[in-house]
């Protein structure tokens, strides 16, 4: 029986469909619409937190997007797009692979719960928030002007890993990407993989690419122009 990958459409789950997509193995996905932001109750019956992804494999159920993608790895892919500890990037990797939910998504997390007490982040929060994440992302803009992917010139699974925040999460908290020149070409060389065309088909085929630099349309606004909130 294949692997089963529980995707909350419009969510960081989508690394998961992308993952199996680039290694080409057979997996089942089961897609879980938000109500109308949040996890339904199909993703808390899985997972009691209400987190995506979950993948089951006979009698495991697993979540967490980092746990998924190494179990995937090491147990379906023999090992591809990981590093091993003789690669000479190997540092590279690991240091990526976790700073997509390490630093980079809990930023962004945390900048989308002020702007909802400051709307414009002109309070001290909000004006300290913004000048770490602008550090932020001219440190990954000069990482990525170095080389075609985050461990070096090899696409990894730690690209896999921080896609979704400059992308997907972008339509939560919309954000402006246009200064940063490797940034964007780098989403460009993301956007023309056959693995990532295939996984968007199949897990968000309605959900906008966003790997422009203006900010993309607001989830939220998009659910009240559409009489769901």
């Amino acid at each position: 029986m294949p692997l089963t990958v529980h995707h909350l459409q419009a969510g960081q789950s989508e690394r998961i469909p992308w993952l199996c997509e680039e290694l080409q193995i057979p997996y089942n996905l089961i897609l879980h619409q938000r109500a109308p932001i949040f996890s339904p109750q199909s993703i808390k019956d899985l997972n009691p937190l209400g987190q995506a992804p979950v993948i089951q494999d006979g009698d495991l159920t697993l979540a967490e997007s980092a746990a998924c993608i190494e179990y995937i790895i090491h147990t379906y892919g023999n090992g591809r797009l990981a590093l091993p500890p003789s690669h000479k990037n190997y540092a590279d990797y690991l240091y990526w692979f976790h700073f997509a939910n390490g630093t980079l998504q809990p930023h962004v997390a945390t900048m989308l719960q002020i702007s909802h007490l400051d709307k414009d982040m002109f309070g001290p929060a909000g004006v300290r928030s913004k000048e770490r994440f602008g550090k932020i992302l001219a440190f990954i803009d000069a990482r990525l002007k170095e080389d075609n992917w985050l461990a070096g010139e090899e696409f990894t699974a730690a690209d896999i890993m921080i896609v979704f925040t400059f992308t997907t999460m972008r339509s939560f908290y919309p954000y402006d990407l246009s200064e940063y020149e490797g940034i964007l070409r780098y989403l460009e060389r993301v956007s023309q993989r056959e693995g990532y065309r295939k996984a968007r088909a199949k897990a968000d085929p309605e959900l906008e690419l966003m790997v422009g630099g203006k900010p993309p349309r607001s989830f939220v606004e998009k659910l009240r122009a559409e009489g769901k909130l």
